[in-house]
């Protein structure tokens, strides 16, 4: 989870929020309830559901009977959902630092606790008599991310991208979940449209930030600091924006692009790989676009809003500019 002293106007909320994970996942099926609590108690940065109690608050005080917890809930049931296939199509051995579901239980299990996570997901939206409009932003961004992991898997070992195809890709695997989040909690505060069209603006710049900051410290953070092996997207062929600025200004293009698109790369051609990336301005060019999201997002926050609402928000926006995991 991301630190406290970020999100402690909805400390409580957040609280709340893993108790209830706990509770929902379980299953007269006693492997469900075990995976899934796996799931659960592996942790996580918990950013979705903490935006859309960010924005919640902004109309819905601590002491109204109107219950922002099940969407909620149904955001991070999605996002694990999401996680669990992303691990058995990356194959991949560890999350956070821990063994994922499918190293321990293998495919086959991992794929359906995934589909038990999103059913458990609606099965709360629908218990919930949410309006049209946040069902069908639900089932938009499952067809979403769901279209940018096709993308990201036809075009894996292909170094012939554009940055406006990787961008495009990103936003339908990341950005358009954390603004869909946001949208959803200005919905559950009954914001005016403008305000909700800014809280899902600046959702997706964090979005944008986020997964660019991820791609970056792929290729520049260790093992131990990642939870997952230091250079993995090259080595499964997923090409990212450094990448791709690498294989347009390195004058060992032509070397790296024999690298991007090699399957089963060992470890000297991975290294080397990362060393011709680090010789560029790959990782400054990359943290230039990472600023220029966040400083959109932190543009677009809606006048008025409690201040104490907003500083959270910029301390986001902070959080995604110095992290380094």
């Amino acid at each position: 989870m991301i630190k406290n002293s970020i999100f402690g106007i909805v400390q409580n909320d957040l609280t709340a929020l893993e108790a209830e994970l706990l509770s929902v996942i379980h299953s007269p099926v006693h492997l469900i309830t075990e995976i899934s609590e796996h799931l659960v108690q592996a942790g996580g940065k918990r950013l979705r559901p903490a935006l859309y109690f960010l924005c919640a608050r902004c109309g819905v005080d601590h002491n109204s009977p109107v219950s922002i917890q099940p969407l909620a809930t149904a955001i991070e049931l999605i996002h694990m959902a999401t996680l669990v296939h992303d691990d058995v199509i990356d194959n991949s051995p560890t999350r956070r630092g821990i063994p994922t579901a499918n190293s321990k239980w293998g495919n086959q299990m991992s794929v359906l606790i995934g589909d038990f996570l999103f059913a458990k997901a609606f099965s709360i939206v629908a218990s919930s008599h949410v309006s049209e409009r946040v069902m069908q932003v639900l089932t938009e961004i499952i067809c979403s991310m769901s279209e940018g992991e096709i993308i990201q898997n036809k075009d894996t070992f292909n170094p012939n991208q554009s940055e406006m195809e990787y961008l495009d890709r990103i936003a339908k695997k990341t950005a358009d979940f954390i603004a869909a989040s946001c949208e959803l909690g200005a919905l559950t505060a009954k914001l005016s449209d403008q305000d909700v069209q800014a809280l899902r603006e600046y959702g997706y710049s964090i979005g944008m930030a986020f997964q660019i900051t991820d791609d970056i410290l792929d290729i520049t953070a260790s093992t131990e600091q990642l939870g997952k092996p230091a250079g993995n997207d090259l080595l499964q062929g997923i090409v990212t924006l450094p990448v791709l600025y690498a294989l347009q200004h390195s004058p060992d293009a032509a070397e790296l692009t024999r690298i991007v698109s090699t399957r089963g790369m060992g470890q000297d051609m991975l290294q080397r790989g990362l060393e011709i990336i680090h010789a560029t301005d790959a990782v400054d060019y990359s943290y230039r676009l990472v600023n220029e999201y966040l400083n959109r997002a932190r543009q677009v926050l809606p006048e008025g809003m409690p201040s104490e609402i907003k500083e959270a928000f910029l301390a986001v926006a902070e959080f995604v500019e110095m992290r380094n995991f």
